[in-house]
């Protein structure tokens, strides 16, 4: 079965075609700039654009960055605040004329890479961290997802923990990778104290520089780059839509 899988960020929306019986994409990814202000009217204008692109006429899924609950926005992160209390999937299914299915972003990256990337198979607690503007993150027990945590939001040094230990942290500060892989893993440290995972999988863009900070990370969980890397927030979206559909519910997410 292929579904059209959109990951919206707070740089970019980018979709592709996904077959989510084997966590493929059928296509390139195609991308345009979130545009500023990320109001709803705005944002779900440019998906309608990628639904477009695509000739797409059947069921999309799409990863959002905040707290989604039964695909209304409760939250906003690295968009415009007038999203909170939006159906978002109502709304864009109302641009684009065809169903849609709406998970928080990470939560959708994590999906993919429970069931196609770095923690497949895996039993146990897994928490999905993606390192970029923020952190977002997401946990899974078993293959079932516990979804909408917000573990980048913790407190660190009287402020969010992302803002001392994001990717976007070390370019702001022009920190050597020695320098934020120690911070990072100040970060991981504090998160293990609260959850103790069995598998951390770090992903986001920076993921593809593992091996420039990997060295600085001593934790007590075994850690490991995302597999998917950029492409799992897509892969992701497209497999959660085909869950969502036909589940009442977003309170747990099982694995495929």
């Amino acid at each position: 079965m292929d579904i059209l899988g959109i990951d919206i960020g707070g740089s970019g929306i980018k979709g592709a075609l996904v077959n989510v019986t084997t966590g493929e994409m059928l296509t390139d990814r195609y991308r345009i700039p979130t545009p500023k202000p990320a109001t709803p009217d705005a944002v779900t204008n440019t998906v309608a654009e990628i639904v477009k692109f695509f000739k797409w006429e059947g069921v999309t899924g799409c990863g959002f960055p905040a707290v989604v609950k039964n695909e209304v926005a409760r939250t906003a992160a690295n968009i415009d605040n007038s999203w909170i209390g939006v159906n978002v999937a109502a709304l864009i299914s109302s641009k684009t004329g065809f169903p849609t299915h709406v998970s928080n972003d990470v939560d959708a990256a994590g999906w993919a890479e429970i069931n196609f990337g770095a923690a497949k198979d895996f039993k146990g607690v897994v928490l999905i961290l993606a390192l970029g503007t923020g952190i977002g993150s997401s946990l899974f027990v078993d293959g079932t997802q516990v979804p909408n945590t917000e573990f980048g939001h913790l407190i660190m040094y009287e402020d969010s923990a992302e803002k001392y230990a994001a990717n976007s942290a070390r370019e702001r500060h022009k920190l050597s990778w020695k320098k934020w892989g120690k911070r990072l893993n100040e970060y991981l440290n504090y998160v293990e104290t609260i959850i103790h995972p069995d598998l951390i999988v770090l992903g986001g863009g920076v993921s593809k520089y593992h091996k420039d900070f990997f060295p600085y990370l001593k934790c007590r969980t075994e850690v490991v780059p995302a597999k998917l890397r950029n492409h799992a927030g897509i892969i992701g979206a497209a497999c959660s839509a085909q869950y969502l559909a036909s589940s009442p519910t977003d309170s747990a997410i099982s694995k495929l």
